[in-house]
C-alpha cells in the first residue's frame, strides 16, 4: 500500500467517525471548523484525483467558501472522493512526468503526489483532534512526510500552506514534529 492510500486510509477511519453534531466543531486550522476542513476537502478532492490521472478537473462555480458541499451525504461523499484519489494514484505512471490540479501550473507527479499524501495526513489529524479521535498513520509513512515536509517547508509557508512553525522537542513523536514544522500546535485542544 502506498503513503497516499495510507493517508487516505486514514482519513476515511476519522471521517467514519464524525457526527453530524460535531460539524461545527474548531480544528486547528484557524479558518476552518468541521464543516469547512470537509467543504475543503470536497470542493479542491476532484483536482487532486484529477492529478493522478493527468486530467484537468475544473473546479465548482465560486469561491470555496462560498459552496456548501458538507451537506447531504457528506460522509459518503468524502469516503467516494478519498477512494478517487487513492485509485487514480495507485497505477506507477501517476507518479511519473508533470502533472497539475486543474490549474496552468504543473509539477513533476511525485512532488504533486506527496503534497497530496500530506495534505491527506494534516487534515486528517486536523479532523480528528476536531472531534476527539487519534489518527493512525503507519511509521513510514511518518518518516516519509517528515522528510518531504522538512524539504518543503519554506516554500509552502511562502505559499501559505503552512503557519510559522511550532517548536517541539528533537525527540518528541514524528507526527508531533510533523505538525511543528506545518504550524500545528501538537497539544492543539
Amino acid at each position: 500500500m502506498s503513503h497516499l492510500s495510507n493517508a487516505a486510509e486514514a482519513m476515511a477511519a476519522v471521517a467514519r467517525a464524525i457526527t453530524d453534531d460535531q460539524l461545527a466543531n474548531k480544528t486547528p486550522c484557524t479558518e476552518y471548523d468541521v464543516r469547512a476542513l470537509v467543504n475543503h476537502l470536497l470542493f479542491w478532492g476532484p483536482s487532486l484525483a484529477g492529478g493522478g490521472r493527468k486530467e484537468s478537473v475544473p473546479q465548482p462555480a465560486g469561491a470555496e467558501s462560498d459552496v456548501d458541499l458538507a451537506t447531504g451525504d457528506w460522509r459518503g461523499r468524502l469516503l467516494a472522493l478519498l477512494d478517487d484519489i487513492t485509485s487514480s494514484w495507485a497505477p506507477p505512471s501517476a507518479w511519473e512526468g508533470e502533472t497539475s490540479m486543474g490549474t496552468p501550473h504543473s509539477l513533476p507527479a511525485p512532488v504533486l503526489g506527496d503534497m497530496i499524501t500530506g495534505e491527506l495526513a494534516l487534515h486528517g489529524w486536523d479532523l480528528a483532534v476536531a472531534t476527539g479521535q487519534r489518527l493512525e498513520l503507519p511509521a513510514d509513512l511518518l518518516e516519509h512526510l517528515h522528510d518531504t515536509v522538512l524539504a518543503g517547508v519554506e516554500q509552502g509557508r511562502e505559499m501559505g500552506m503552512y503557519g510559522p512553525e511550532v517548536a517541539v522537542p528533537a525527540d518528541a513523536p514524528t507526527l508531533d514534529r510533523i505538525l511543528g514544522l506545518t504550524g500545528r500546535d501538537p497539544a492543539w485542544t
